[in-house]
């Protein structure tokens, strides 16, 4: 469900803002699945973002601005 009173534009500069910093994210990967791992924003693209996890993942995981603006990906 999208959350009232935050745009697209507005995530994609606040991430943009984030680009090379370590945050710690959960997500929700859909029928009662969660994901919780930190990482370091590495790129930010047009219609996606990526992040280098850290820890035992050790790969590029993608995500859309528009899995923040439902809430699927929260950071921490």
């Amino acid at each position: 469900m999208r959350k009232a009173g935050i745009g697209l534009d507005e995530i994609k500069s606040k991430i943009l803002a984030l680009k090379g910093s370590h945050v710690k994210m959960d997500v929700n990967r859909g029928r009662k699945k969660f994901d919780s791992f930190s990482g370091v924003i590495k790129d930010v693209y047009p219609s996606v973002f990526t992040v280098d996890c850290s820890g035992e993942r050790q790969n590029i995981q993608t995500f859309s601005y528009y899995d923040v603006l439902c809430g699927n990906v929260v950071f921490k």
